[in-house]
């Protein structure tokens, strides 16, 4: 099964290795502007092989994307000093009516999983986009809250003494700062949180709640100001999206694609719990959140919608 990767920068990149290192797919073609980049990229990983599971892995044009069953969107531009959130979309808007048209020529039947961020708006626009070519938003997935998701888990497990892949907690809204950290509905085990805090003896008091929340809503923030990116989370996050969708896993993730209603906003695209298999987002579960919740998921939702309106000059 081949898999594309458009644009080699740190996340196109490492969600590739992520491939090699988990066996996704057969062969992996990575395409970008720059060429020497995309083929250095390619050798790097391919020297990984002999370490990992048996994939092809090469440098291509748009044109070697045909037959991929997965296109992993991964291009687009860096914000400039002094440039506004709405100017530095437009760039990356440009940047995708000039590219998903060449994937869909030569890859019309693959699903685009969309990881440029803001990755909301950018995966409304590829699916505006995708329709113009007859292709329905259910085949373009953004990663969205997926990386958040895990951070959650994560965080809460090591906060209770619990292996996080036995935490169930979702992060839905905007991939950044009106995430909303869904306490409400997590789960460990097979119990509440609450029941579980209780047997255990143990407490998670309004402290440790925010620092958890502020551990996950502010991950990226440290860890640009540490290394200059992240790439190595989001990578992973990929290369499971993709997975899921080539086996048909009918797997829950809170990915993002364009949706009738959320929180009360209508025509909106942020995250919710949806499940993934493979003809892209099966079905998708508005959950039943507190007030609370529903509140500062109609606020991220209403983020988000005001971002298009803004691009679409509304």
């Amino acid at each position: 099964m081949k898999i594309g990767i458009v644009g080699c920068g740190f996340v196109g990149s490492t969600a590739a290795y992520a491939m090699v290192m988990n066996g996704v797919g057969r062969e992996l073609v990575l395409v970008d502007l720059n060429e020497k980049r995309a083929q250095a990229e390619a050798a790097d990983i391919l020297h990984a092989v002999p370490f990992a599971h048996n994939l092809n892995v090469h440098a291509g044009g748009y044109a070697d994307l045909a037959g991929a069953r997965v296109v992993i969107m991964a291009a687009g531009v860096g914000q400039k000093p002094g440039e506004t959130r709405i100017q530095l979309l437009e760039r990356n808007a440009t940047v995708f009516r000039a590219v998903i048209p060449q994937i869909y020529r030569y890859a019309p039947e693959a699903i685009l999983v969309i990881a440029t961020n803001p990755v909301d708006v950018m995966t409304h626009i590829t699916a505006q986009i995708a329709a113009e070519f007859g292709v329905p938003s259910s085949r373009v997935v953004g990663s969205g809250t997926t990386l958040d998701t895990a951070r959650f888990r994560s965080l809460l497990g090591q906060a209770v003494g619990v292996d996080s892949t036995h935490v169930h907690a979702y992060v839905v809204g905007e991939h950044g700062d009106s995430e909303v950290l869904v306490w409400s509905l997590t789960n460990i085990g097979n119990m509440s949180l609450r029941d579980f805090l209780a047997l255990r003896g143990h407490e998670l008091d309004a402290g440790q709640r925010a620092a958890i929340d502020q551990g996950v809503r502010q991950a990226a923030y440290t860890i640009i100001e540490g290394k200059g990116a992240t790439y190595y989370g989001v990578g992973s996050a990929l290369a499971r999206i993709t997975r899921n969708i080539l086996g048909d896993r009918r797997a829950i993730m809170t990915v993002c694609t364009p949706t009738q209603e959320i929180a009360g906003v209508a025509d909106v695209t942020v995250s919710l719990p949806r499940l993934v298999g493979g003809d892209g987002i099966l079905e998708t579960y508005h959950l039943p959140l507190d007030d609370g919740e529903t509140a500062a998921l109609a606020r991220s939702a209403g983020i988000i919608r005001g971002l298009i309106d803004q691009l679409h000059g509304n």
